[in-house]
């Protein structure tokens, strides 16, 4: 359960971001009446994206949030199953993209195969909290290779609908959006916590590896534009600082998302090039948070260490739970819950990846991803 947000500002960076972020509030009312620019948006990865999935799941090791106090600000004030306040980055990304919010997850429209997303339109969300990119990540959720599978039956149902090739021309228009990694990184970090600068690099090599084979499994069902999302400084959040003797970030959880996302973005460049009519765009939730962490009062944040939701050493010791502390400012938190974002973090995390700078998306942003048409 990793979460995932971005931005990386400094000086005159700064008051864009801050135009950005009006923007970004405007776009929230004018959402349902704007139409959609691009086709599907198909979702994969963890609980940075996961908006219901896992309420299907069956099982008590299940890391699930469709209880209060998540939703507190979602429409009608409901709990989701998202792990935020409201919504998460990947539903303000949609929203940027002309869509209502995140499209639904996918088992809650796996038997309703004539459903408009079976004919390739508003796409689906696979993302499930607590996996990663290796299948052996998380206990009792649906691993990355299994998202993919899903979305294979999806292909094939729009395939079986509208015909092969249309089908083949609606999804290399659709957005593929993929959010993970944090998870296999705690993961390795509480089997080796001290591991040696070989462990590291063998582990963040094998990852990026199997990512690059998400990508190309993807790639043969259709898809031709990857919209991904980095792994934010993970050691910074107020679970792995209840752990630490000072309160401070943990240092090689960080060093390990630096070296799997250097990783990603070795290997998305490497797929473009190999690959015809591959492109993406590289969100850094890295440098969003980072940012967010050094300049906190000039982009509205007054709490970077402690979780709005939560119990124990920064709100760092369970989950947002019906019973834990919930903090009234919301809105001047970075943090959610041990882990996550709040609503107000994904929104400013989304306007600087789909509209900012080459520091918060590279080699262009997720707006010029959805406009390209070549």
């Amino acid at each position: 359960m990793h979460f995932a947000v971005r931005a990386a500002m400094a000086g005159r960076i700064l008051p864009v971001v801050s135009v950005l972020v009006a923007v970004a509030v405007c776009a929230m009312g004018e959402a349902a009446a704007t139409a959609a620019k691009v086709p599907a948006l198909y979702v994969f990865g963890d609980s940075t994206a996961d908006v219901g999935n896992n309420n299907y799941l069956a099982g008590a090791a299940v890391p699930r949030a469709n209880f209060p106090h998540n939703g507190v600000d979602f429409p009608t004030s409901r709990p989701t199953g998202r792990f935020s306040n409201g919504y998460n980055g990947v539903d303000f990304l949609a929203v940027n993209m002309g869509f209502r919010r995140s499209p639904p997850p996918f088992l809650a429209v796996a038997n309703r195969t004539g459903n408009q997303v079976f004919r390739g339109l508003q796409g689906a969300n696979f993302a499930s909290a607590g996996s990663g990119i290796l299948d052996t990540t998380g206990d009792s959720i649906i691993p990355m290779s299994k998202q993919v599978e899903q979305f294979a039956t999806v292909q094939r149902n729009v395939s079986a609908h509208i015909g092969n090739e249309a089908a083949e021309n609606v999804l290399s228009r659709s957005m593929f959006l993929v959010s993970t990694g944090g998870n296999d990184v705690f993961a390795f970090f509480s089997r080796n916590s001290t591991p040696t600068a070989d462990e590291k690099q063998q582990f963040v090599a094998n990852l990026v590896a199997l990512y690059a084979n998400h990508v190309k499994d993807l790639y043969v069902l259709g898809a031709r534009k990857f919209a991904v999302i980095d792994v934010p400084p993970i050691g910074c959040c107020p679970y792995p600082r209840s752990l630490h003797p000072l309160g401070a970030c943990i240092d090689v959880l960080n060093e390990l998302a630096r070296g799997l996302n250097k990783g990603v973005k070795d290997a998305m460049h490497g797929l473009s090039l190999s690959f015809s009519g591959l492109k993406y765009s590289i969100g850094s939730s890295h440098a969003v948070v980072q940012s967010i962490m050094k300049h906190p009062q000039r982009l509205g944040f007054k709490e970077v260490t402690t979780a709005c939701c939560g119990s124990g050493r920064f709100n760092g010791g369970s989950g947002c739970t019906p019973n834990a502390t919930l903090c009234d400012n919301r809105h001047e938190y970075l943090f959610w819950d041990l882990l996550h974002p709040t609503h107000a973090t994904s929104k400013l995390a989304a306007v600087a990846i789909y509209n900012g700078s080459l520091r918060f998306a590279a080699p262009i942003n997720f707006r010029q991803l959805v406009e390209d048409q070549h």
